[in-house]
């Protein structure tokens, strides 16, 4: 039996955040992960850490909040134990933004820091899109949590439609925009259900140049709708696809769902893209610890498409 598998990614990419101040993985192992979030230390389960710690045991004991697990299963749920004296929240900086950072239920401080690396590279392609054509690309920002994504498409020139199924969340992100001094920036927030929103937006006409997607592996719409990613990823795809102008950017997808591959992701995203000229790359993202030698951590899976002619001389 022989098989071209020309149309395959070659190499998965590994993609590591930088330029990070107010962020740094400290240490890990032990089934856990010591981080900094601005002057404060927290110790989050880690299941990958299958290692010794490196830093002696004190500095983990400073942390000011530990997140104990329900479980044996770290991802079923459990709660902080924090420290007194440690406030509610707190401004992070990033790229010239301002955002809220605090302690969550789901175990997150408000923003996922890995996810800058998309960052980035979206403003990079935004900034070209705009000197090619001479206007803003609409963006859609779907899942778009506490909006940093939107916020830091916005400050690099795009027009953006900022959605999120949680009203919380949503005013998050009009709260980090405050926070930025983006009063002004050209974002529209909506909460409403992912697929409800594109399938409307799609019998009103309405096209975007350029979609980010951060899509839970389980979630709730504001009316109760279910969203599964193994069984709904697929049709997302198709529904964001339906959308693209005619000169489409880019479209990328952070997954944070375990059971999937980054090669499921490449080939989820390139059939959702089939028939327009660009290319999909896919990997993971990792943090790393902030030392010589430093371990990294994977954090999530992505893959992402982008326009032929964009990019060229990027990663």
């Amino acid at each position: 039996m022989s098989a071209s598998f020309s149309h395959l990614p070659a190499a998965g990419l590994y993609l590591y955040p930088q330029g990070w101040t107010d962020y740094e993985l400290l240490d890990s192992g032990a089934g856990e992960k010591l981080e900094r979030f601005g002057p404060y230390l927290f110790v989050r389960p880690e299941a990958q850490a299958h290692w010794s710690r490196f830093l002696d045991s004190s500095v983990w004991e400073s942390a000011q909040g530990r997140f104990v697990a329900s479980s044996e299963d770290s991802a079923k749920g459990g709660r902080w134990q924090l420290q007194k004296g440690l406030p509610e929240s707190w401004q992070i900086g990033f790229d010239g933004l301002r955002f809220t950072a605090l302690p969550t239920a789901f175990r997150h401080l408000g923003f996922f820091p890995e996810q800058s690396v998309h960052w980035r590279w979206c403003a990079r392609q935004i900034a070209e899109f705009v000197a090619r054509q001479g206007r803003p690309p609409q963006l859609l920002n779907l899942f778009a949590y506490s909006g940093v994504a939107s916020l830091h498409a916005a400050a690099a020139g795009a027009e953006v439609t900022h959605l999120d199924a949680s009203k919380k969340a949503v005013s998050m992100a009009f709260d980090n925009r405050n926070l930025s001094g983006l009063q002004e920036a050209p974002i529209r927030f909506i909460t409403d259900d992912a697929m409800g929103f594109l399938q409307r937006e799609a019998r009103r006409g309405r096209q975007y140049d350029a979609i980010i997607l951060d899509p839970p592996k389980y979630g709730r719409g504001p009316k109760g709708e279910v969203w599964q990613l193994e069984r709904d990823l697929h049709p997302l795809l198709q529904a964001c696809r339906a959308l693209l102008s005619d000169s489409p950017l880019f479209v990328v997808a952070t997954l944070y769902a375990v059971r999937l591959s980054a090669l499921a992701a490449h080939a989820a995203l390139a059939a959702g893209m089939e028939g327009v000229s660009g290319q999909t790359e896919s990997g993971e993202i990792a943090i790393v610890e902030n030392r010589p030698a430093g371990r990294a951590i994977g954090q999530a899976l992505f893959a992402r498409w982008l326009a032929t002619g964009y990019g060229t001389d990027q990663i």
